[in-house]
């Protein structure tokens, strides 16, 4: 790997390569990069049929499943292919940011009350059902109109317009979607899931950019919520069949890595797996919706405020997008895997609401350090298929952090931060720490340098809620 310029690396293109990779990263972050197999991994889909440009790796990559953490690609419609390992296993994995119109003061008055009403409220932990249940027939709505099938009832018309793709990825279809995935789905709307997933408290701490921030309704010490959830065990499911399926069709002695099993684009199960995988990622919008629908009850209860949403947007899903390609726009097929949109102004797909300023761009950081909102940039489009970071990422693997560190510990350090925490398993606490996870100020510092997104307000913690 050959550094390019200052925060930019290279991975030159050789054997099987069709592309180089392209690492956006400090040293700091490199010298992290380098532990894992994430930059084989970037050769790895630089090798996948159809791919164009470069093989791209965020400053928070770091080894995952086929694609690393991280990673965007980019291929084409003519002789590309759809990978399952480059969306991940939570299709529509993505970050909801609400304000609550609360000042600081007033919310910790009640913290400790209402961040428990939050724990009872909205049940997380693998496999937790919630308290929203539905038919099959309902489920396979939802999937196919996502939140507009919520209007009314658990949503408001006016949350459309803060939702990517307006809570609802067009050409979505249920009947390709197996009945195994939506038994797992049926009981789960609603739940927060296990793992990195939370629902976090937070502060406006500092505003960079006032301009954007008032567009985005940011206030200087404002109370906001964060929400990282994706589709549960409905989208674990939909990625293990079509995996196995592309597996069983295509093989994969002929990829670099049996996790890259993939289709050709212009194939039949490509296009079913892309159904399926958009119904998965309403799915997922409507589960967030869901989580929405139950804090604007509690924090009506408590304070008798109003939550509205700031911005909802995915960072594990496949989109077709279009891109100036030698000086034509053609429609591509992007990957991002860990790796959050980062558009600038003037694309179609931000709707009325951010048109204007750009997409917002949710980076939540880990419990105890400071999450950021970004907005996109006409750059990032030219430089990663406008995208750009999903979080601080992983320095310290699970079994590591519960090997090291304890309850005890990280909840103590917590409280040194005036951080409360309620969770509902050691492990949700102890692999979540913040010392198993990358430091998010660079991630920030990093992709806001080169240009990927541009910074716009920072958020400090004040309680999460932890599987």
């Amino acid at each position: 790997m050959k550094k390019k310029s200052e925060n930019v690396y290279e991975i030159p293109e050789t054997g099987k390569m069709k592309v180089p990779g392209i690492v956006y990263a400090s040293e700091k972050l490199v010298k992290n990069i380098e532990k894992d197999k994430t930059l084989e991994q970037v050769r790895n889909v630089a090798k996948l049929p159809g791919i164009l440009k470069a093989s791209y790796a965020m400053p928070d990559a770091h080894q995952g499943y086929g694609f690393p953490i991280g990673g965007v690609a980019a291929f084409s419609l003519d002789k590309g292919i759809v990978s399952p390992g480059g969306v991940g296993y939570d299709i529509n994995c993505g970050v909801r940011l609400l304000k609550t119109g609360l000042s600081k003061k007033d919310f910790l008055k009640q913290r400790e009350k209402v961040t428990h009403d939050v724990m009872i409220g909205i049940p997380s932990g693998v496999g937790r059902k919630g308290k929203f249940s539905f038919t099959e027939k309902e489920i396979k709505e939802i999937m196919e109109q996502g939140v507009r099938w919520m209007v009314g009832k658990y949503a408001e018309k006016k949350d459309l317009e803060r939702i990517e793709d307006s809570g609802c990825i067009k050409g979505a279809d249920s009947s390709k979607v197996s009945g195994k995935a939506i038994g797992r789905g049926r009981n789960q709307l609603g739940t927060l899931g296990a793992g990195n997933h939370f629902i976090e408290i937070q502060v406006v701490d500092e505003i960079f950019d006032k301009k954007t921030a008032g567009a985005f309704g940011l206030k200087l010490g404002e109370v906001v919520i964060m929400i990282h959830s994706g589709s549960r065990g409905l989208g674990h499911q939909v990625a293990s069949d079509y995996i196995k399926k592309m597996e069983s069709e295509y093989g994969f002695k002929h990829l670099p890595d049996r996790e890259l099993a993939a289709a050709p684009l212009k194939s039949k199960l490509a296009k079913d797996y892309l159904s399926a995988m958009r119904a998965a990622a309403n799915f997922a919008f409507c589960n967030r919706q869901f989580m929405t629908y139950k804090l604007r009850d509690i924090f009506k209860k408590h304070f008798g405020k109003k939550i509205e949403i700031v911005y909802d947007i995915a960072h594990n899903i496949v989109k077709f997008e279009k891109y100036k390609i030698d000086g034509k726009m053609k429609e591509v097929c992007v990957h991002r895997k860990g790796a959050t949109r980062s558009f600038g102004p003037g694309r179609k797909e931000l709707g009325s609401k951010y048109k204007k300023t750009g997409c917002p761009v949710l980076i939540p950081g880990s419990m105890g350090t400071f999450s950021y909102v970004l907005v996109g940039t006409k750059k990032a489009e030219e430089l990663s298929w406008g995208s750009t970071a999903h979080g601080a990422g992983r320095l310290m693997s699970r079994k590591k952090a519960m090997q090291e560190l304890t309850r005890k510990e990280v909840e103590s350090k917590l409280k040194k931060h005036d951080v409360y925490i309620e969770a509902g398993s050691n492990k949700g606490v102890v692999e979540e720490a913040p010392e198993a996870y990358k430091d998010i100020n660079e991630v920030v510092r990093v992709s806001s340098e080169i240009g990927l997104g541009k910074m716009v307000a920072k958020l400090k913690p004040l309680a999460v809620v932890k599987g």
